[in-house]
């Protein structure tokens, strides 16, 4: 059984002037603004970088909490900051790395532990498996 969640884009006018939206499947996001300045230059809106990030950090944080959990500690607080790189790669870019950047306050842990259960969940996330996934493409062209 799969579970699906959806999410699109629009793009008005192509290249830099290109006016652009995202949207998700729930109204967290409702046609929210990015574009080439939101992504390249600091301006107004999101873009696809900062939405990987916090996809990252809410689901490594989620799984960790779960996995603390089944280890048997019941209190904590886990914060986690999310840098995802995208570098220069010949004529385009590329994702190069996701640094997981986590605060954890867990009652009666040890650090050797902690350090075991934080890794698992690291490779173990289904975001973390997202960067190694393989990518599958289906489309729909309408050519004028």
């Amino acid at each position: 059984m799969s579970i699906v969640k959806t999410g699109s884009a629009i793009y008005k006018s192509l290249g830099k002037k290109g006016e652009a939206s995202v949207s998700t499947e729930t109204p967290a996001l409702n046609e929210h603004p990015y574009g080439f300045t939101s992504r390249f230059e600091g301006g107004k809106g999101t873009n696809p970088e900062e939405l990987l990030a916090a996809a990252h950090a809410a689901c490594f944080t989620m799984a960790l909490s779960f996995a603390l959990e089944g280890e048997g500690y019941k209190e904590g607080d886990l914060h986690t900051d999310v840098s995802i790189y995208l570098d220069e790669d010949g004529d385009g870019f590329k994702i190069s790395r996701s640094k997981l950047s986590l605060t954890a306050n867990v009652k009666a842990i040890d650090e050797k532990d902690f350090d075991r259960i934080a890794h698992e969940t690291k490779l173990g996330c289904p975001v973390s498996k997202l960067f190694n996934a393989d990518i599958e493409l289906e489309y729909t062209l309408n050519a004028a």
